[in-house]
């Protein structure tokens, strides 16, 4: 059998393209801006990029304390063009139609409540009681592990990956671990992974009163790239409310149906979820974020987490308060595929490229996401979800 090249070298990609026979759209341009962004490179798929907006929004002014909690420092309203890369018919226009409603009503308002990303370690030991006591000993541990890591000359450390608290869970004789970090503007995944294995193996491994049978960098009690109950409580990226009023004026005539009707959907879609044992109580909110995600550089596994969301509708005088809460957000605008040239454009049409953007952009997401929830929740509120099977019929593609 044939080896397979594996360096990104022109040689390497050509060869690769020889053997597969590929030619034309997938490998008609130059590459070489991609050769650090995926091992074996070999070719690209192109996705169409459409705009949505003008997006209306009262954005927060966000910062870190000391603590690492976040603070608003103040708030400003701003007009921002979405960008969303994807094949879905329909989704585009329905983001639109929902921009439209909201901006008639007021705009979006934005809210980002924590940031943190977590690694779910486990250290297996003898027994529940060793167990037990490993757990007490981490927690007390904080603060010298944090002073450790910030003193420590490992090559591997992220001096962006700072160490704010550590929950512990244990079963059996499992002692699981949840590292909890902030990353800066970047998501983190590499930067806490490394830290998090210097803790496991330089800290607890060598310090720990008991002594571990084995440890395990990621164990899946956080539930990393997947929705899970411990990152929709507790948060996991940054945990983001978009909310706006729909004036009753614009459910009739942008959105064509009535308040009372998207009530009646809402009570019925949450009562599904919670039959269905959903870890969501929302429409479609992963059709706005892998768009997003697809057109600025984000890791698209992280969208498993990332939309789980949480949404609610309550009638007000003159219209109906909706809003969703994300409760894991994994963005960034630094590092990563970021740094590709179409993801740093995009970015940049949303005024979130590079450092210091990374809440901006949180927010936007958080309110274009929103946007796609009213404008399909109003289509499948309409007597029989008639508009939302003619979008479908009518922009669906091939019959």
């Amino acid at each position: 059998m044939k080896r397979w090249p594996r360096k990104n070298d022109p040689d390497s990609i050509r060869a690769r393209q020889e053997v597969l026979g590929l030619d034309g759209e997938v490998v008609g341009f130059d590459l070489e801006p991609w050769a650090k962004a995926a091992e074996q490179l070999t070719g690209a798929a192109v996705i169409p990029v459409s705009v949505a907006g003008p997006l209306p929004i009262s954005l927060g002014d966000y910062g870190l304390d000391e603590k690492g909690s976040v603070v608003e420092r103040g708030r400003a309203a701003d007009e921002v063009f979405v960008p969303l890369a994807h094949t879905e018919g329909g989704l585009t226009a329905s983001m639109q139609r929902g921009i439209k409603a909201v901006a008639e009503s007021g705009g979006f308002r934005t809210h980002v409540l924590a940031d943190r990303i977590t690694r779910a370690s486990c250290f297996v030991c003898r027994d529940a009681g060793e167990a037990l006591q490993l757990a007490r000993w981490v927690e007390g541990e904080v603060e010298a592990m944090r002073s450790w890591l910030q003193e420590g000359s490992l090559p591997e450390l992220s001096r962006h990956a700072v160490l704010r608290e550590v929950k512990t869970h244990v079963i059996g004789p499992m002692c699981h671990v949840l590292w909890r970090w902030t990353t800066g503007d970047a998501v983190g995944p590499n930067m806490m992974t490394r830290n998090s294995y210097a803790l496991n193996m330089g800290y607890v491994m060598e310090r720990a009163p008991v002594k571990p049978e084995r440890a395990m960098l990621e164990a899946n009690m956080g539930g990393d790239k997947k929705p899970s109950f411990e990152f929709f409580q507790s948060g996991h990226g940054k945990t983001v409310i978009a909310e706006t009023t729909l004036s009753d004026e614009a459910v009739r005539r942008v959105l064509r149906t009535t308040v009372d009707d998207l009530l009646e959907l809402s009570w019925a879609g949450t009562h599904g979820a919670v039959a269905s044992g959903m870890q969501s109580v929302a429409f479609t909110p992963a059709s706005a974020i892998a768009a997003v995600f697809a057109c600025t550089g984000q890791d698209l596994g992280m969208v498993g987490t990332s939309s789980m969301a949480h949404g609610t509708g309550r009638r007000v005088d003159g219209g109906l308060h909706v809003s969703v809460r994300f409760p894991g957000l994994e963005v960034g605008t630094v590092g990563g595929g970021t740094t590709l040239p179409y993801a740093r454009t995009w970015l940049g049409v949303m005024g979130c490229a590079g450092a210091g953007k990374v809440y901006r952009f949180a927010q936007i997401v958080a309110a274009a996401a929103l946007a796609l929830e009213i404008s399909a929740s109003s289509a499948m509120a309409t007597a029989g979800s008639e508009n939302f099977f003619r979008a479908h019929h009518e922009r669906g593609g091939l019959r």
